[in-house]
């Protein structure tokens, strides 16, 4: 492998942990109704774990307020008992083939909670940014030992590849403060 394929392959991991990240605070709740909030809840449908969206539609009515649409009848148990036993503090109620699901607000020791729940998807997200770093100087020093760059280079790759993630973990850390902000914001 070129250290251009290298530096954009590591680039890519690196990005993928950040996309990551953002999927895991939209489903942490913030007191705003989102339908991005059950994008992670399974449902035992037919045998096996489905996500919501897939035996459901859902959507906000208003602010305080989530609805889900469930497709089949005999499902509904089955996502409300999901919802519930998500771990996201809901309380969904059915009625006929709609779940609601009112949001309820935020206590403060809620808030502080979720807020230690996004510190440690941001703790995850820098570790997977700092395994693919790691990676990538195995990658430059075998590279090296196999005598297809020389140490001045390996040196220099190396250098670009701390300044990536040295920027990576930045953008996590901005990323991270501005979710607590609107987790605490009340």
């Amino acid at each position: 492998m070129s250290q251009d394929a290298l530096i954009k392959d590591l680039s890519r991991r690196m990005d993928g942990a950040l996309e990551s990240l953002h999927k895991d605070f939209v489903g942490l709740r913030t007191g705003r109704a989102s339908i991005a909030l059950l994008d992670t809840i399974m449902v035992e449908a037919y045998g096996q774990a489905m996500p919501l969206n897939q035996v459901s539609t859902v959507s906000v009515p208003d602010s305080r307020m989530l609805a889900v649409q469930v497709w089949d009848k005999s499902m509904v148990g089955a996502v409300e008992k999901a919802i519930r036993n998500s771990g996201l503090g809901l309380n969904p109620s059915p009625d006929g083939q709609l779940v609601r699901v009112p949001l309820p607000p935020l206590s403060e020791e809620r808030r502080v909670e979720l807020s230690k729940i996004a510190g440690k998807y941001s703790e995850q997200s820098k570790v997977s940014v700092r395994n693919v770093r790691r990676d990538g100087m195995e990658s430059l020093k075998k590279m090296e030992k196999d005598g297809d760059i020389s140490q001045d280079e390996m040196h220099s790759w190396g250098d670009e590849i701390q300044k990536m993630t040295d920027t990576h973990i930045k953008s996590i850390d901005e990323i991270s403060a501005q979710k607590e902000e609107e987790i605490m914001q009340v």
